[in-house]
């Protein structure tokens, strides 16, 4: 036995060499694929060193390449769906979706939509396994590509707890389609107004909503200061509507972030939020006259200089945030119309005219005016201090309205004031009552 196993263990196995084949080429043919690898090889390498760039990022090469595309409203075809992007751009950076899978998540729109106006139409869905809402929005003016995909991989890439996140985006034709994270939780308007029981609203004390106005004011200020480090940004679309109350925190969230920069809503110069706006014509304004030009606003939120000009800036955000801190302390609509008993007609009521009226009535006035289902379970000093940044808010002249920054720490200030008055004047919920003789 030892002798044999010494005997396999010298054997070697050597592997049996397969005979060539003979090649049917001929030598100018050989050495014309021989000429061809070198090529590919070659172009192989520089391609892969054109990748990185010599910080070691492809973030150049994305954007050199976008810069040679055209603009997305100069042609007609639907195949601006930002496909030839997906999958070149960073995890960190926008998520491009090819418009086969909106199609496919909204069942080729014909999926019963989440909501719906007149300029949008937006449709609850799952996308890449999570739970997103797809907005559709109409383009308001030509956009460049490299202009286009520098607006969402900022957006994208700004994160703050009052902001409802923007997660991608698609385009086809003249469409864009705006894909948010989905948030669970009741818009501000319903959640005040409750149409079934107008008796009832959720947002019974007065901590939930002072803290609701906090994170509407850190939002907006995030949007107009912080956002692309230290671009001015616009909303253009705040209003009770599209502030999501979540549940069970009642913290609120500010939905359609971006949208006025990548629907073509706001000028194509950034905004300095500290520069004095003049009123003015625009020149869309100028060229078809103040009938002619449509411009998107909702009724009770829209700037004077808004109306006159078109135009969304950081001052009528700040409108529109007055008008919404208005409605949060009376629980009334911005605007609605009521039935006049003495002309049989119908009268315009507006928040901010009956908040006027009642600051001047004085502390008794505002109290008949503040939501009558808090029950004047509230710091009335505080009431009064926020109703009065609510009117600074919505100032006719938009140089006098104050910026979001100073506002967002005057209200986080209230807010802190606010927890202190209800600590100190909570109800008692741990006592023990004796029935034993003293």
């Amino acid at each position: 036995m030892c002798k044999s196993k010494k005997k396999l263990s010298t054997q070697v196995m050597e592997p049996k060499q397969k005979p060539r084949r003979s090649s049917s080429k001929s030598p100018a043919a050989a050495k014309k694929l021989s000429s061809l690898n070198d090529h590919d090889h070659q172009s192989s390498l520089s391609t892969s060193q054109n990748l990185i760039s010599p910080n070691g990022s492809t973030e150049s090469f994305i954007l050199n390449n976008l810069k040679n595309s055209q603009s997305w409203a100069s042609s007609k075809s639907s195949h601006h769906s930002l496909t030839s992007l997906k999958g070149v751009l960073f995890p960190e950076q926008p998520h491009i979706y090819n418009f086969t899978e909106i199609r496919s998540a909204t069942q080729n729109f014909l999926k019963d939509p989440f909501s719906s106006s007149s300029t949008s139409t937006s449709w609850r869905c799952v996308l890449r396994g999570q739970e997103m809402v797809v907005i559709q929005r109409k383009f308001r003016r030509p956009m460049e590509t490299d202009e286009l995909v520098d607006q969402v991989a900022m957006i994208c890439r700004s994160h703050h707890s009052s902001l409802i996140p923007l997660k991608g985006a698609s385009v086809s034709g003249n469409y864009i389609y705006l894909v948010y994270e989905y948030t669970q939780g009741v818009n501000l308007s319903e959640a005040l107004r409750n149409r079934r029981n107008p008796n009832f609203t959720v947002l019974s004390n007065w901590i939930s909503r002072i803290q609701i106005a906090s994170d509407i004011a850190h939002g907006l200020d995030y949007i107009h200061h912080s956002t692309g480090l230290g671009l001015g940004f616009v909303h253009n679309h705040i209003k009770s509507t599209s502030i999501i109350v979540t549940e069970p925190s009642f913290h609120a969230k500010i939905c359609h972030f971006g949208t006025a920069e990548l629907c073509g809503e706001t000028p194509s110069e950034i905004q300095d939020p500290d520069s004095e706006i003049k009123p003015k014509k625009s020149p869309e304004l100028k060229k078809c006259g103040s009938k002619g030009l449509k411009f998107e606003g909702t009724r009770g939120y829209m700037a004077p200089e808004f109306q006159w000009t078109g135009m969304a800036t950081v001052k009528s955000d700040v409108y529109a945030f007055g008008v919404v801190v208005l409605e949060l302390i009376s629980g009334k609509e911005a605007v609605k119309y009521e039935f006049d008993e003495e002309t049989g007609g119908y009268v315009r009521v507006s928040v901010i005219e009956t908040a006027v009226k009642a600051s001047e009535d004085g502390g008794v006035g505002l109290r008949g005016w503040v939501d009558k289902r808090l029950k004047d379970s509230y710091p009335v000093e505080v009431a009064e201090r926020l109703v009065r940044i609510g009117l600074e808010c919505v100032e006719t002249n938009p140089n006098n309205r104050p910026d979001m920054g100073r506002v967002a720490g005057r209200v986080s200030q209230m807010y802190l004031e606010s927890k202190t008055w209800a600590e100190k004047f909570a109800p008692l919920t741990d006592f023990t009552v004796s029935l034993a003789p003293r």
